[in-house]
């Protein structure tokens, strides 16, 4: 048995010694992989349906983008609790407990009717995908060495393009042949397969710590600094709640930012840590984190509304929305596979970071130029180019952050990346999605004006259900729906300018060919790739 703190302690030393061979890697991935393909699938499956059950249920707008962030706030908040837990119980058990959570959320959230329900669904989803987030990554990392490592987060990066590619199509079929509700209960199946996978291929000794105690106090007050925020940008500036600067904005801000440090104090004295500051503030992880949390903002914002453009602004029907979404996941496939695999045989990483972020800033720079009428061929070709940014900067960052730290670390650094990608994800649908209702109202309004349509009464949070709507007016609706997405996407590519900055000061370590640190003797070994 190892201790965290022992500086000699290696836990899974003897992986790391005995290295497993590439047929013995991909028996294990097989059914790391499916667990992790039952829960995107099942995500982006719903991103396509989400328009139909926004209109069946009576949402809005703003609830539109909560179901979102609801489960992307779950997600983020139980990542680094998972990886807590891998240090305390077998990591095989609780891959397959994160895929039953998942399924119970899917089920719930398939019977709900009305929105409350579903975002506690959502919340219970969100939490089941942390498990699988922070346990999938976590295990790869113990058992490859980095420099082999980029063949198979290319692997997985094919399994997410492919989860992302075909969710949207197989769940606009479905909506439109069974209901939206079996967009939830259709990963019950496959989520029973992702089990018998793990069961059969997934033997992972378990190594448990010492002394490991998991921040609930930390975890709770970030998810509340956070959640504060993000409530008051959802309902600042829209009739019938509150004015950007009033009593109650600087009431949200206050709150959020006296939880904020708070949190900041709890997670300089406790032994571990929800955020573990001493890992977080070395200068790879730190500009991967700030880099992740661009990457966030702008993959789950701005193209969690990609769907909605298509069937709302375009009026086309969910299955087809889902197929027009195939260039940018068919971008973000090849790019996956194709850095992965020169990462492993040239060992040179920095480059295909720079250049995914300055492909993923010209995407949305040129979708922030779209409207209701915009060509769809020249929105095929920018949402691939956003596909091919994003490919190269998801799995890679990670990468870059495994390479600097030790087997015993991975967990919490690959998790803490996590954790801030998918709190960006929160923040960017948010956000964007505040701004988009508040683009609609007054895009909207103008244009009912010139039908004569009295709009003094606002309607930003109105019903996203067209057919209750005379078709001058619906018209006029989709419109504003068009032209505003476009803001989104601007939006979206300044962050992407973080994200290139980020990355360009991200030092250029060479990729180590040992599992652990410790084995690295060789001061030539961690020497610069430029040099």
């Amino acid at each position: 048995m190892t201790t965290v703190s022992g500086q000699g302690a290696q836990p899974d030393a003897p992986a790391a010694e005995e290295q497993m061979t590439h047929r013995e890697i991909l028996v294990v991935l097989s059914g790391l992989l499916a667990a992790l393909f039952t829960a995107l699938l099942s995500s982006t499956i719903v991103s396509t349906a989400l328009p139909t059950i926004i209109a069946d249920l009576n949402g809005t707008q703003t609830q539109y983008a909560w179901v979102i962030t609801t489960a992307l706030l779950a997600n983020a908040a139980s990542t680094p609790i998972w990886g807590k837990f891998a240090d305390l119980f077998n990591k095989k058990l609780l891959v397959q407990l994160g895929i039953l959570v998942f399924v119970i959320g899917s089920v719930l959230a398939g019977i709900a009717h009305n929105v409350p329900v579903l975002l506690a669904a959502r919340v219970i989803q969100g939490i089941g995908m942390g498990g699988l987030t922070a346990l999938v990554v976590a295990i790869i990392g113990s058992i490859i060495p980095p420099r082999q490592r980029g063949r198979y987060s290319g692997y997985m990066g094919a399994v997410m393009a492919v989860a992302m590619s075909g969710g949207p199509v197989l769940g606009g079929v479905i909506v439109d042949l069974l209901g939206w509700r079996w967009c939830f209960y259709v990963c019950v199946p496959i989520a029973v397969v992702a089990l018998i996978l793990l069961q059969r291929t997934l033997h992972v000794t378990t190594v448990r710590k010492e002394n490991v105690s998991i921040d609930w106090f930390g975890a709770t007050l970030i998810t509340a600094a956070v959640s504060v925020l993000l409530v008051w940008v959802s309902f600042a500036g829209k009739a019938g709640y509150y004015e950007w600067i009033s009593v109650e904005s600087a009431l949200y801000v206050g709150a959020g930012i006296v939880l904020l440090v708070a949190t900041l104090i709890v997670e300089t004295k406790v032994a571990d840590p929800i955020i573990p500051l001493k890992i977080v503030t070395e200068r790879t992880t730190g500009l991967a984190i700030i880099a992740s949390v661009a990457v966030g903002i702008g993959l789950f914002g701005a193209t969690t509304f990609l769907g909605q453009y298509f069937q709302t602004s375009r009026a086309y029907s969910p299955t087809v929305a889902g197929l027009l979404t195939i260039p940018m996941v068919a971008g973000t496939l090849v790019s996956s596979m194709l850095s992965g695999g020169l990462i492993t045989r040239f060992g040179k990483w920095k480059g295909f970071l720079i250049g995914g972020a300055i492909l993923q800033m010209v995407g949305f720079g040129l979708l922030g130029t779209v409207d209701h009428l915009t060509s769809l061929t020249l929105i095929s070709v920018y949402i691939a180019i956003v596909g091919l940014g994003t490919g190269m900067l998801m799995q890679n960052l990670v990468l870059a952050v495994q390479n600097t730290v030790s087997v015993r670390n991975i967990g919490a650094a690959s998790s803490s990346v996590a954790f801030f990608r998918t709190f960006g994800g929160a923040i960017g649908v948010s956000v964007l999605g505040s701004i988009l209702a508040s683009r609609v109202a007054t895009i909207s309004a103008d244009g009912l004006a010139k039908l004569g349509v009295d709009t003094s009464g606002g309607g930003s949070g109105g019903s996203l259900d067209f057919s209750q709507l005379p078709e001058p007016v619906a018209e006029v609706i989709r419109a504003a729906y068009g032209d505003a997405t476009a803001t989104l996407f601007l939006v979206a590519a300044a962050f992407a300018v973080v994200t290139l900055v980020a990355v360009v000061l991200i030092p250029n370590q060479a990729l180590r060919t040992t599992i652990d640190l410790v084995e690295e003797k060789s001061p030539a070994d961690r020497a610069d790739i430029s040099s």
